[in-house]
């Protein structure tokens, strides 16, 4: 079985859940890890203060071009601001609960719009949120044995 849709009892496994606070490396805190992420495509402080005042919803709209100008870089680091929001989030002792509760369930950020990176959509994608919450609950679960 696999839990395929962040919503409802798993909702705190999507990335628009909040409050769950995050920071990045300049100090600013963020109230879900859409906002942190979406102020992590600019590479200057400034430019990411606004995020700090969002909600998930406006940050991703405010995170897309023309809206932000997006660091060079980007592609290559993703993948790693995203899994350090993540492990900030999960440190959380009651979500990380959660997420460990979760069991062994494949774990699938099925959407539908249109998202076939981070996860999958009409059966098509490489998951990546799902793989990242999978490779941190496992982490969870061998801490607690």
């Amino acid at each position: 079985m696999a839990i395929d849709d962040f919503d409802g009892k798993y909702r705190f496994l999507s990335n628009f859940y909040f409050p769950s606070p995050v920071t990045d490396e300049f100090g600013l805190v963020y109230s879900s890890v859409e906002a942190a992420y979406q102020a992590s495509k600019a590479l200057d402080r400034e430019l990411r203060i606004p995020f700090t005042y969002m909600s998930p919803g406006p940050a991703k709209k405010a995170g897309r071009p023309p809206n932000l100008v997006i660091r060079p870089d980007w592609e290559q680091v993703k993948y790693e601001v995203m899994r350090g929001f993540l492990e900030q989030k999960f440190s959380n002792p009651q979500l990380r609960q959660m997420l460990v509760d979760t069991g062994d369930e494949e774990l699938i950020e099925g959407n539908t719009w249109g998202d076939v990176i981070w996860g999958v959509y009409k059966g098509v994608g490489t998951n990546w949120l799902g793989k990242i919450l999978m490779e941190i609950r496992e982490k969870a679960k061998n801490e607690k044995s």
